[in-house]
């Protein structure tokens, strides 16, 4: 009698393995039907958001008085409202206002764009310094300072076992690995791992075409160009599971190559970190946190 109660315990456990594999919640991935940005986990990505809404209010306004002013002149100068039109060359006082209009709402918009421009192209002293290249077609990642390299390929590539198409086998390494069937096209078979709060340096570089390492959860996107190594950096506000996308139009398979971002506590890192150079490469994140 004993045996049924563990027989369903294991089962419990069984159908729930999936949903604990990856330990961590999915903030930063698209959703079908979904409208506007992915929730803002840097503040990076809260000022993009916030002057992306002050300008859509901007254009709104604009668009506005337009359509106002085309209406106001339709009823005011049609034929049968105005038979006999003015005849004139120029107006003075409009032309200045329709320069000088343009001119103000110009400087206010760049008053507010520059320094979220500034921001990013500013880039501090980073508490963790990672060099990324872009390959055709997947990410290197080095932990600058350690001897912690490695490779990320989206699983069910065809260097994972599969040919970029959803199969069973695919949807088995997928919730292997901790993540679900809708993960496809946007999980890796390794992450980069992060601590929260912690500012994060990516010199990004490419080794064969350009290609663009892109996380739109932290607001940052940088052309990876062979030869040349550009930096950005972020630092993440909330734990979590983060997907990202070469965005750059880089050959065949450019459509497959996401990356992954994992972004852990503190204590987690720093174990996961020792934990992968002690066995001299990645090692899945979940086994710290599970511990």
């Amino acid at each position: 009698m004993q045996s049924k109660p563990m027989l369903l315990g294991l089962l419990s456990a069984f159908i729930a393995a999936p949903a604990l594999a990856q330990d961590l919640p999915v903030v930063g991935k698209p959703h079908d039907g979904g409208m506007g940005f992915q929730p803002a986990a840097t503040e990076l990505a809260a000022d993009l958001q916030w002057l992306d809404g002050m300008i859509l209010v901007i254009i709104t306004a604009i668009c506005l008085l337009v359509v106002a002013l085309m209406a106001f002149i339709y009823v005011r100068f049609n034929r049968k409202a105005n038979p006999n039109p003015s005849s004139f060359t120029h107006n003075s006082p409009l032309e200045v206002a329709w320069t000088i209009g343009p001119i103000v709402i110009l400087v206010f918009i760049g008053a507010f764009s520059l320094p979220v421009l500034f921001k990013q192209q500013e880039i501090p002293e980073g508490d963790i310094t990672i060099k990324v290249t872009g390959y055709q077609w997947y990410w290197g990642y080095e932990y600058v300072g350690t001897d912690l390299v490695y490779d990320a390929y989206m699983i069910g590539s065809p260097a994972t076992g599969g040919d970029n198409r959803m199969t069973p086998e695919v949807e088995e390494q997928l919730v292997d690995a901790g993540y679900e069937k809708s993960d496809f096209l946007l999980a890796t078979d390794t992450a980069i791992v992060l601590p929260v709060g912690k500012t994060v340096v990516m010199q990004v570089t490419g080794a064969d075409v350009i290609h663009s390492w892109t996380i739109p959860a932290f607001g940052v996107k940088q052309d990876a160009v062979p030869g040349r190594l550009a930096e950005l950096w972020f630092t993440p506000e909330k734990e979590g599971v983060y997907y990202g996308q070469c965005s750059e139009l880089c050959g065949i398979a450019h459509a497959y190559m996401p990356i992954t971002v994992k972004v852990v506590s503190e204590e987690a890192y720093e174990a996961w970190l020792q934990r992968s150079i002690d066995e001299g490469g990645y090692t899945d994140v979940r086994e710290v946190l599970t511990n």
